[in-house]
């Protein structure tokens, strides 16, 4: 039996599919997937892979809408793979479970605005009956997490590294959900996750030892996101939070055995997936394993350690590197799609 699927069947820790792409999505599917994730580097690598399957749709938005701009357009195909992914997992849903569903970004350009991140979300959440809607964990991000979340929106906080981040995001959507059941409203279908970029953790601090030269273990810079999501889940249970730790950003098998057994997901790519299914690494609970000490001891030579694994204001999520680094590649990576786009609007 191929590893993630055994997983889904010993445990309850679910994974998703990292992209949009239908063929990626059907192959995890077959092997126990219940969801998958999109944004729009995703999107653009997607178009880069199988532009030959858009090419027809983007230029048909393009006749059909001779005054749209190109990030107009470009929105429009996001929207698109969202719903193609949303249908594909349609079969799979089951809100009561929290299984199924697709997320879908909003622009990171607005991660200073709530009233804009609240606007965008409450449109993708008319796009299909299976979408999750994916907002920065920003000052501003956390204000829109409890009002979409109160308007009965199944988020995704991303763009989150830390244990400060996680907590901000459980408080607001428990906040959000407090108000809805004080108005006798139904919470029974909202499924709220928080992710935890791990390996944009490691990738972070690893710069910085670079930069810094800082002598510290190398091998501990290979538990610093999984340390981060390992102490957050815990809290989450203890605080019987109403919401699940998501793991993401994958670099190595650690970042999937150190969280089989948990109850929560994992949003694996697919080449991670067939380089785990066929390995000889033991489906065993290792969730409530113990990091190491001595790992914690030499990470916390690192103040931005510190930062993700103990204490941060809301105040400094939006100036926290990984948060800066990550949020950098989001937007160079929409403006190769929007490159994509316009490349096709002169073709026409």
């Amino acid at each position: 039996m191929d590893k993630l699927l055994e997983m889904t069947k010993k445990f309850s820790t679910q994974y998703w599919n990292d992209s949009c792409s239908l063929a990626e999505l059907d192959y995890a599917i077959q092997r126990g997937a219940t969801g998958a994730t999109t944004n729009p580097v995703i999107v653009k690598n997607v178009l880069d892979k199988e532009l030959e399957s858009y090419q027809q749709f983007i230029r048909g938005l393009v006749i059909n809408h001779p005054s749209a701009t190109e990030d107009e357009i470009s929105w429009m195909v996001i929207e698109k793979m969202a719903v193609d992914g949303a249908k594909k997992l349609q079969p799979l849903f089951d809100p009561k479970k929290g299984i199924g569903r697709i997320s879908i970004q909003t622009n990171s350009k607005n991660f200073r605005s709530a009233e804009k991140l609240i606007k965008q979300t409450m449109h993708f959440f008319t796009l299909a009956p299976n979408i999750q809607v994916k907002l920065p964990a920003s000052a501003a991000g956390v204000i829109a997490l409890e009002e979409v979340t109160y308007r009965g929106v199944s988020i995704n906080a991303t763009v989150s590294f830390s244990v400060p981040q996680a907590i901000a995001v459980a408080e607001a959507v428990s906040r959000g959900l407090n108000r809805r059941a004080k108005e006798n409203l139904d919470n029974s279908e909202i499924n709220p996750v928080c992710t935890i970029m791990i390996g944009r953790v490691d990738d972070w601090l690893k710069s910085v030892v670079e930069k810094q030269n800082i002598s510290i273990d190398p091998c501990a810079l290979n538990y610093a996101g999984i340390a981060c999501a390992k102490k957050a889940y815990k809290i989450y249970q203890k605080r019987n939070y109403p919401l699940k730790i998501l793991t993401a950003a994958y670099r190595h098998p650690l970042h999937w055995s150190e969280f089989i057994g948990g109850d929560m997901i994992m949003t694996i790519p697919c080449a991670y997936q067939k380089r785990f299914n066929p390995s000889d690494i033991e489906v065993i609970d290792r969730m409530n394993d113990e990091i190491d000490p001595y790992f914690i001891k030499e990470l916390s030579k690192l103040p931005d350690f510190i930062k993700a694994y103990d204490h941060m204001e809301v105040s400094e999520f939006d100036s926290f590197g990984p948060f800066v680094a990550t949020l950098n590649q989001f937007l160079a990576g929409y403006d190769d799609l929007v490159k994509i786009i316009r490349k096709i609007m002169f073709e026409d």
